[in-house]
C-alpha cells in the first residue's frame, strides 16, 4: 500500500532495532497502512545491510523508508537517531522504543559490564529516545510503543540484567503516559511472549527444543513468530487506540494471563 492510505497515512514512524526480527515485522506493517519509517539499526556491517535492504524493499512497495544508524548504548546515541530520521523524514509521530540488549546467564555470573550495557540500551536508551523525540509527539499528537518481556511476569532465570530492564520500562511507560498525556500523547507498552526471531535461533538453533519447553506454557499450541506482533503495534499506533494509554498488550500466544 502506498503512503497515504491506510490507518497510520500521514504518520512518521521511528522504530529502533528495525533491521530484523518484531522491529522489521512492525516496519512492514506500518508502511503497509501509510506511515512513513526510520529504520534504526545497530551500526554495524551486518545490521546496517539488513536495515538498507529493508528500506529499499519498502520503498519499492511504494513506501517511504530510510535506516539511519545509532548507537543507544551511548548516551547521545538516540538523540542523534531522532535527529537524523526528522531531517530524512520530517517530524516523528510515532516512537516504536524496540532495540534491546540481551544475554543469558546466573545471575551471579552477569558483570558489571553487561548489566551496564542491557541498562544502558534497553532502559536508558528507552527515555532518552522519549526525551528526544518529545516536541515531535506533543506537536503531532503521537505516540510511543515500547517493548517489555513476558519475563517480567514468569521471573525466568539466567537472564536478570534484562528482565530487570524490561520490569524499568513498564514504569516507565506509565509514568510517561502520566506525564505526557495533558498534551494528548498515548504511551503503551507490547509484552511479547516466546517470539521465533533471528536472535532465538542464534541462542538456540534447534526450534523443537525451545518449543517443547514454550507450547505446554501457551494456550495457543504453537510458536509466536515477529509478524504476530505486528498487528498489536499497528493498533496502538492508529486512531482506533486514541483513548488508549498506559497500557501493556500481552501478545505470548495466551502464556500469563492477568
Amino acid at each position: 500500500m502506498s503512503e497515504g492510505v491506510g490507518r497510520l497515512a500521514g504518520r512518521t514512524a521511528l522504530i529502533t532495532g528495525a533491521s530484523r526480527g518484531i522491529g522489521a515485522a512492525v516496519a512492514r506493517r506500518f508502511v503497509a497502512e501509510g506511515a512513513a519509517v526510520a529504520l534504526a539499526h545497530e551500526p554495524t556491517a551486518e545490521m546496517a545491510d539488513l536495515a538498507e535492504r529493508l528500506a529499499a524493499e519498502l520503498r519499492d512497495s511504494g513506501g517511504r523508508a530510510v535506516a539511519v544508524p545509532g548507537d543507544l548504548a551511548d548516551p547521545d546515541g538516540p538523540a542523534a537517531v531522532v535527529e537524523r530520521a526528522r531531517r530524512e523524514l520530517g517530524p516523528i509521530s510515532v516512537l516504536v522504543a524496540n532495540a534491546a540488549a540481551s544475554g543469558r546467564s546466573p545471575y551471579q555470573d552477569i558483570s558489571v559490564a553487561q548489566w551496564d550495557l542491557v541498562q544502558a540500551v534497553n532502559t536508558r536508551g528507552t527515555w532518552l529516545l522519549a526525551k528526544a523525540v518529545r516536541d515531535d509527539l506533543v506537536a503531532t499528537r503521537g505516540c510511543v510503543i515500547t517493548l517489555t518481556s513476558v519475563m517480567v511476569r514468569t521471573g525466568q532465570p539466567w537472564a536478570l540484567h534484562y528482565t530487570a530492564s524490561k520490569a524499568a520500562i513498564l514504569g516507565m511507560t506509565r509514568a510517561l503516559a502520566r506525564e505526557l498525556g495533558p498534551h494528548h500523547v498515548r504511551v503503551n507498552a507490547v509484552m511479547p511472549g516466546a517470539i521465533r526471531t533471528e536472535n532465538e535461533v542464534e541462542l538456540e538453533p534447534d526450534a523443537d527444543v525451545v518449543a517443547a519447553e514454550i507450547l505446554p506454557l501457551q494456550s495457543l499450541p504453537r510458536r509466536g513468530v515477529a509478524e504476530d506482533l505486528a498487528g498489536a503495534f499497528v493498533f496502538l499506533a492508529s486512531d482506533d487506540a486514541s483513548f488508549v494509554t498506559g497500557q501493556v498488550i500481552n501478545v505470548d500466544g495466551g502464556w500469563v494471563m492477568y
